[in-house]
């Protein structure tokens, strides 16, 4: 099976005035394509961090990230932008919906912000509401909606590009657990029928053995702990 991102030997540190801290220490880790790879740690561990570098959206104070094989590091603006805005699906845990737009407003704003026809983008845009089941809220505002809704809003604009992977932080953190549940269950479905490959990062141990894989981090080392293969989600 091939290898969407690797990192490889990631090393990140903060500088606190005359304190360095070193919160990743050297981690590598492949993602590949087609699977569900958890990645658990304490709050603090580093795991927002780990994925914001995997995103392009930080960069490591040394080591590497690999799109497909090649170097995200070494890579021009031009080809970063293309890759994060093509490539690359976010989802985070306070949903970062703009509230002055509707669900599918919000669904369409990545294709809308790069010009593209907003006749165009409906289509699609309906498509991935009626797989997140909020057909009946595509017109409603942010402030109308539950937070499941919003994040389910959320994954569809996430889902809009047709990205290579997905990447989720603590995508249940702002949310009741039965809400929560069914956040995750959305995952896994989409997982499933269409394939979407998803990083997710969670402090919660108890998700990790659902997923294809699991990583643990811990001291600034991402740790394999198994293939636990699919249990159900």
């Amino acid at each position: 099976m091939s290898s969407v991102l690797e990192c490889r030997n990631i090393i990140k540190t903060f500088h606190d005035g005359t304190r360095e801290l070193r919160v990743l220490e050297g981690v590598n880790l492949d993602v590949e394509e087609g699977q569900i790879l958890v990645i658990s740690g304490a709050s603090g561990v580093g795991k927002s961090t780990l994925l914001h570098i995997m995103g392009t959206l930080d960069r490591p104070t040394s080591g590497d990230v690999l799109f497909r094989g090649r170097s995200l590091l070494t890579m021009n603006r031009g080809s970063l932008n293309r890759v994060r805005n093509r490539d690359i699906g976010f989802v985070f845990q306070f949903y970062h919906l703009l509230p002055e737009f509707t669900a599918i407003e919000n669904v369409m704003m990545p294709a809308l912000c790069k010009g593209a026809k907003r006749s165009v983008c409906r289509a699609r845009a309906e498509e991935l509401l009626a797989k997140v089941s909020l057909t009946e809220r595509m017109t409603h505002k942010p402030g109308k909606l539950s937070g499941g809704e919003q994040q389910r809003v959320a994954i569809a604009r996430a889902l809009f590009n047709r990205p290579s992977v997905v990447l989720t932080d603590e995508p249940t953190g702002n949310l009741d657990e039965r809400t929560g549940e069914s956040i995750i269950q959305l995952l896994w479905d989409l997982n499933a029928s269409d394939g979407v490959t998803l990083v997710i990062v969670t402090h919660d141990d108890q998700l990790a053995p659902r997923a294809h894989r699991w990583v643990h981090l811990h001291q600034g080392v991402a740790h394999e702990t198994g293939r636990p293969g699919m249990a159900g989600a």
